[in-house]
């Protein structure tokens, strides 16, 4: 009966040992992303590089360009750097940040099918402390293709290498240490800034919604 116990315990030792590191194995399993405490950060948005993507629906703003209906439907890739300038500012942080991006556009509405290019921007944003919410604008411009129409359509664009700027503003809200998603307005003007005698311009402004990941 002795040796019968003696077993059991042999048995039951390791047993009991592990069971002490079940709860802390099955925490680490289960927790998420480290939270954000007050006055810090797990990870610093700011000081960090950002992918984003955003996806949106421009209208023509009918009057102060070509007298065309245009609908836009911009795909936007973003790469963002860590900030290269800072000031407390408010409740917050002040941050400038370089971004660039590449533009995919159908056009749905209007004479051309597609735009395409590239823009350069820096993108100015207030963060909280505990860099949970950030305000953004950016303000910029690049160039781009299209394939244009404005020998065959009154109105439609007159070459098919064109200039781009850009307004862009809205908030952010940051899930988890990595993933921030956005809500925002983006305007943008097209043309070919002259280079062309046919040269009406494109003027459209409309709602974003993207995600971004910290990196």
């Amino acid at each position: 009966m002795l040796r019968v116990n003696s077993c059991i315990r042999a048995v039951l030792r390791p047993l009991r040992r592990g069971a002490w590191g079940l709860p802390f194995l099955a925490g680490a399993l289960l927790a998420g992303p480290s939270p954000v405490q007050a006055g810090e950060a797990s990870l610093d948005p700011t000081e960090h590089w950002e992918l984003d993507f955003d996806t949106a629906v421009l209208w023509d703003v009918t009057g102060l360009a070509t007298p065309l209906d245009y609908t836009f439907l911009p795909q936007i890739l973003t790469l963002k750097t860590g900030a290269f300038m800072r000031r407390a500012w408010g409740d917050g942080d002040l941050v400038v940040r370089n971004r660039f991006s590449l533009l995919a556009e159908p056009i749905v509405q209007g004479p051309e099918s597609y735009f395409v290019g590239v823009t350069i921007a820096p993108s100015i944003e207030w963060w909280t402390r505990t860099r949970t919410f950030c305000a953004f604008f950016s303000i910029g411009g690049g160039f781009g293709l299209m394939d244009s129409k404005g020998y065959q359509v009154p109105g439609g664009q007159g070459q098919d290498f064109n200039l781009t700027w850009f307004m862009y503003g809205g908030v952010r809200y940051r899930i988890t240490d990595h993933l921030s998603a956005t809500l925002g307005v983006y305007f943008q003007h097209i043309s070919n800034g002259g280079q062309d005698p046919v040269n009406p311009g494109v003027n459209a402004l409309g709602p974003t919604l993207g995600i971004g990941w910290h990196f």
